[in-house]
């Protein structure tokens, strides 16, 4: 009977607590289910790869041939800098007209909404080759006092508008669209306290903008626009409609002649990874960058953000500051 009340059961319990030196071994909780998925996965990924290694529809000696030919190469040097000046043409107007629809000018407002509406409304197919034919619509480009017939430059419009402008030109537009919204969005996810902190100390709108706003809504700014960048790199294989002599453009050149289509597909598709994972690296550094003391800073999941992160960090403990520290 002293067994079942409360202080026999206290006994108890202290009778079968371990002793100070006795250790307990942990045992995890095994997830097979996980490491059966795991294993299937690997397996056909493993599969997929053989498969692939000894397909011999697939010419890896022809993949081998092209991947370094001087065509692949010219064909990468306009990709890149259509990349670039597009996406340098679409921030520096999509900053505009972000400003443009936050103004609480009617006609300003209009006119940006009007912009976006064009430009994010109609497929980017649709713009590029309008830009590339816009010499069937106007084949003189005028520029004068309208309504009159006094012209101070008259210009052949095919002779202005080539391939590599019409792609730059469509391109850096729909690019300013789609980035006018997500400088709207990271200038409106500012508080709006800072402005007023800055105009009461004299600071006039333009400079409040630029100086106060915009630094602070570059940490919503700058995932989608890194986004946005990599899209525009692959979104460049469409002026190939054009023949804007781009990676994509040289490709299919080649697979017009020598039939080999997939071959040739494999070589843009090694390039455009190895762009594309390129570009990865800036935008997770600048991430981290802009979101310090606001949130915690991404983790670098990549294996090749990994190693730039812990290059990083080894200068940064290795650094002017570590040498002023072990000098002290």
């Amino acid at each position: 009977m002293a067994a079942l009340t409360p202080a026999g059961a206290v006994c108890g319990a202290r009778a079968t607590a371990p002793h100070a030196g006795e250790s307990r071994t942990v045992v995890p909780i095994r997830h097979w289910g996980r490491w059966l998925a795991a294993a299937a996965a690997l397996t056909s990924l493993v599969g997929l790869i053989g498969s692939l290694a000894g397909n011999k529809n697939l010419h890896w000696d022809i993949v081998g041939h092209y991947v370094f030919a001087d065509l692949v190469f010219n064909g990468l040097a306009t990709t890149l800098w259509l990349t670039a000046a597009a996406m340098a043409v679409g921030l520096g107007l999509g900053v505009l007209v972000a400003v443009m629809r936050l103004s609480s000018n009617p006609v300003l407002r209009t006119l940006a909404n009007a912009f976006v509406w064009i430009f994010r409304g109609t497929p980017l197919l649709v713009q590029i080759i309008f830009w590339g034919y816009a010499g069937a619509l106007y084949k003189h480009i005028l520029i004068g006092i309208p309504f009159t017939h006094i012209t101070f430059l008259d210009m052949d419009t095919n002779t202005v508008l080539t391939p590599a402008v019409a792609a730059l030109l469509a391109l850096g537009l729909n690019e300013a669209a789609y980035a006018s919204e997500i400088v709207r969005a990271g200038i409106q996810s500012v508080d709006a306290g800072q402005a007023e902190a800055a105009h009461s100390l004299g600071m006039r709108p333009a400079l409040t903008t630029r100086r106060i706003v915009l630094p602070q809504a570059m940490r919503v700014i700058i995932p989608p626009l890194g986004n946005e960048t990599i899209n525009m790199l692959k979104m460049t294989a469409l002026v190939s409609v054009i023949s804007a002599h781009d990676l994509m453009s040289n490709i299919q050149d080649v697979y017009a002649q020598n039939y080999q289509v997939i071959p040739m597909l494999v070589v843009a598709s090694i390039w455009y990874l190895i762009l594309v994972t390129a570009l990865g690296l800036p935008q997770s550094w600048l991430e981290r960058r802009y979101g310090r003391g606001t949130a915690p800073a991404t983790p670098a999941t990549g294996p090749l953000q990994r190693l730039v992160t812990g290059a990083a960090l080894r200068i940064s403990r290795t650094g002017p500051a570590a040498s002023t520290d072990s000098k002290g």
